[in-house]
């Protein structure tokens, strides 16, 4: 973030925001290469994909990966974008880009930005509401992955993952 260079001595404005855009310029053509036929069949992979986009985020934000039938990515897509606390996500959100980019499957995965995976209250309750939009949409909803710190963590995995909690 800006304001993060411009607390740094020495730092103006305008390098602040040079120093911001090559940051962000780093991490798209990180995701570009890896995007490429990357398989997404163990939530640790996915968190390994998601979390140099999240480690810095102070708000949740809600991707939905597409997925072929051989759980190969086909797209990453950021659907919402939320507050320090929440992100509020329906299944209208979810489904457009699996639908757009005729994915026959999804793994949905947010971040907590304290750091601690674990699940919320609202988070089971969308998670259990998209699991049955799935079956409506005739899209597989793999896993709901929720992406941490490993020093945050219980487990110290980093994140948690509905799948393996045997929730979905």
């Amino acid at each position: 973030d800006i304001s993060d260079f411009k607390r740094i001595k020495g730092i103006g404005k305008v390098k602040a925001l040079q120093l911001s855009i090559q940051f962000e310029i780093a991490k798209r053509m990180m995701r570009g290469a890896r995007s490429e036929g990357i398989l997404l069949d163990e939530p640790i992979k996915v968190w390994e994909y998601l979390y140099p986009e999240v480690r810095t985020s102070g708000v949740e934000k809600v991707w939905v990966l597409c997925l072929d039938r051989k759980n190969k990515l086909i797209r990453s897509e950021l659907v919402t974008s939320g507050t320090a606390t929440a992100s509020l996500v329906h299944s209208r959100e979810v489904f457009r880009p699996a639908i757009r980019h005729g994915a026959t499957a999804i793994i949905l995965a947010h971040n907590h930005p304290s750091g601690d995976p674990t699940p919320s209250a609202a988070d089971l309750r969308v998670t259990k509401e998209i699991l049955k939009s799935s079956t409506i949409v005739n899209i597989d909803l793999l896993d709901h992955i929720i992406i941490g710190e490993t020093e945050n963590c219980p487990n110290s995995l980093g994140f948690y993952s509905f799948s393996e909690a045997g929730v979905i």
